[in-house]
């Protein structure tokens, strides 16, 4: 049997077949992620799998259909290597707004207790393929029809306070397509977690671009947002003006002016940023930013990058498993040796861990000698 860092990694780099395609929580092609994935549960950690991707259409690994007792066994190439269960479908969706729009269409159950949604299913990167991030989805969930183009403070409100009264919802995570404006979307989280705040009482993380005014930072912690993400996707200058020309036009250098200035007021580990593997970084490259974010206090979420079915990346392979595992050892000692563990996040896609193994690999104890980069970087000379 494989320990479950190592099966999470497997799994979400090479993804899963389902027996039972129906079994546990519906799956979504498209739109805002994680998208093209099942979530399944296994040993305590619930976590998101890639379903609906090339890679895993060929993948290795099995999922049986579960059975009586809600337990599936996972098979690769014949032979069992764990087992799991599927969690079920949300309470919450059964329900509808006064004006007659499904809560499902406001906010989505992710993982097993994490309340998410994209506040702005609208992106001025979007709109134009010379400028998109070529990986996102954002506009496919709304042209299917399966969600609106503004959620109101309200609408959010009110789910919100349904899903944690139905299902338990612990965290919740306000993400937006970036709006026309130098707030780049912080003005529209802030108005969402104040209304958030006033129906229930529940962490909120927010994620945007880095708002060309520090002060907005501010602001939404006034606002009742508990952990911020400003995600910078790749690390280098090459690959992000790549694979995110529009996006690529916020420099690096105005990230982590204002992750420092983010830092002050959310507090460290309070603070995160996504950075997708397998767009083009090298694995040295993406743990000497790692090691510089966690010396700031910014947690590095590393998640293994997923080929989205309609977006113009939706055949680049994913990341080999052992590619993602040399990353996410090393990375998970650092931020462990930083003091910003995963765990103690109050709100957030970091805290819910369910996109990649890297919370398993913070908890592995390995000792270190000299500094963590030193010890990473060490390991591929």
């Amino acid at each position: 049997m494989l320990d479950h860092a190592q099966l999470i990694n497997e799994l979400q780099t090479h993804g899963m077949r389902l027996v039972d395609p129906r079994a546990g929580q519906e799956s979504r092609r498209g739109g805002a992620g994680p998208s093209d994935h099942k979530a399944i549960t296994i040993g305590a950690r619930t976590v998101m799998i890639p379903v609906h991707t090339a890679p895993s259409f060929d993948s290795p690994y099995m999922v049986s259909a579960p059975d009586d007792t809600g337990e599936a066994r996972v098979t690769r190439d014949g032979t069992e290597v764990a087992t799991v269960r599927f969690p079920t479908r949300a309470k919450f969706y059964q329900l509808k707004t006064a004006d007659g729009i499904p809560y499902s269409h406001i906010a989505a159950l992710h993982s097993r207790d994490v309340l998410a949604t994209t506040v702005l299913q609208t992106c001025i990167r979007y709109e134009s393929r010379k400028k998109t991030c070529q990986f996102c989805s954002i506009g496919q969930s709304l042209a299917a029809g399966r969600t609106i183009a503004h959620k109101t403070p309200a609408q959010l409100a009110e789910v919100a306070k349904a899903a944690v009264e139905l299902d338990g919802v612990t965290h919740m995570v306000l993400t937006t397509g970036t709006p026309a404006g130098k707030d780049r979307g912080a003005k529209v989280l802030c108005e969402s977690a104040e209304a958030i705040k006033a129906a229930v009482d529940l962490p909120l993380q927010g994620q945007c671009e880095p708002p060309e005014d520090d002060a907005w930072h501010q602001r939404m912690y006034d606002a009742g947002i508990d952990t911020l993400g400003m995600h910078l996707e790749a690390v280098t200058p090459e690959v992000r003006a790549r694979i995110m020309p529009g996006k690529a036009s916020v420099p690096l250098e105005k990230y982590f002016a204002s992750f420092e200035a983010a830092v002050k007021i959310f507090g460290r580990g309070q603070v995160s940023t996504y950075i997708l593997a397998g767009l083009g970084d090298t694995r040295e490259a993406i743990l000497e930013v790692g090691e510089k974010l966690c010396a700031m206090g910014v947690y590095p979420f590393v998640v293994p990058f997923v080929p989205i079915s309609g977006t113009p990346l939706e055949s680049h392979p994913a990341p080999s498993s052992e590619f993602m595992a040399s990353i996410l050892q090393p990375l998970g000692q650092m931020i462990a040796h930083a003091g910003i563990s995963s765990a103690d996040m109050k709100a957030g896609c970091g805290k819910c861990g369910a996109c990649s193994a890297l919370s398993s690999y913070e908890k592995l104890k390995v000792p270190a000698e000299g500094t963590a980069q030193e010890k990473a970087l060490g390991a591929s000379a």
